[in-house]
């Protein structure tokens, strides 16, 4: 089991303060990681960090993903701290959200998606995991160690079912856009390049790729979804937790340029 041990070991999370993300940072302080619980409001990421087991050895940090000199800023308060960076989690993206539900059928056709809405998920989901490999993971290359975790999906191996946003009626109440599958298709590619790129400096770069979590979902698209899963369920946001600590330890340190797909057996049928 001491191959799965992160003890003093500083891990960045990026997106903490979300469902999945408040989960992978517990992972890891479990672990015996300083985690970096990273997010877009001070407020949310101190609560977050204020929560994990050992919190006086965590850091809350506030920064834009896609403002390269926030996050070159952040790097510089986490040095200043640390003295390192061991582990980083892409974990912060984007996923569609429409303002007026009434309308969300509507506009989420791909006939109708706004490109701005478009252009906004390219620039948090591939822009976003762009900059946080490139400032932070240099600084692993540069120490000659490190493991990068990016956060991508199963529609980023295959396209979205549409009919599990059919209510019982047969209504389609939403469209899954092309800006998520398209975004997470290039983060497991972008992945490939990294582990290629870094390897030899020591830097392992994998991807998970985890399927839906049942978060208050309505009950029709809850079913859908776990009628097409062989374990017959959708996730709980624990279920990633041991995914995460693999990924960010010694117990996967022959692993670099995968993709582990952790998704209930959606993508095996």
């Amino acid at each position: 089991m001491n191959l799965f041990e992160l003890k003093n070991k500083v891990a960045i999370v990026t997106g903490a303060t979300g469902l999945i993300g408040k989960n992978h940072c517990k992972a890891l302080a479990d672990a015996g990681a300083h985690v970096v619980v990273a997010d877009l409001n001070i407020e949310r990421c101190t609560e977050a960090m204020l929560a994990l087991p050992h919190h006086e050895r965590h850091t809350a940090i506030q920064f834009d993903i896609t403002n390269e000199e926030e996050i070159k800023h952040a790097r510089a308060s986490i040095l200043a701290k640390y003295g390192k960076i061991d582990i980083l989690v892409n974990n912060a993206a984007i996923n569609d959200m429409f303002e007026n539900p009434a309308l969300a059928g509507e506009q989420s056709m791909f006939e109708n998606y706004p490109v701005d809405m478009f252009r906004k998920s390219l620039e948090a989901n591939i822009t976003g995991t762009f900059l946080c490999c490139q400032v932070f993971g240099a600084e692993m290359a540069k120490n000659g160690q490190g493991s990068i975790i990016n956060i991508a999906s199963t529609y980023g191996m295959v396209g979205p079912d549409q009919s599990i946003y059919k209510d019982k009626d047969g209504n389609q109440l939403f469209y899954k856009s092309a800006a998520y599958p398209a975004t997470k298709g290039a983060v497991i590619n972008f992945t490939r390049f990294l582990a290629a790129y870094w390897g030899k400096k020591g830097v392992r770069v994998n991807t998970l790729s985890p399927g839906g979590v049942e978060n208050s979902q309505d009950d029709f698209f809850i079913q859908n979804y776990n009628a097409k899963t062989p374990l017959n369920r959708m996730a709980q946001p624990t279920d990633y937790m041991g995914a995460i600590v693999f990924l960010a330890s010694d117990a996967s340190s022959y692993m670099t340029g995968a993709n582990l797909v952790v998704d209930g057996g959606w993508t095996a049928i």
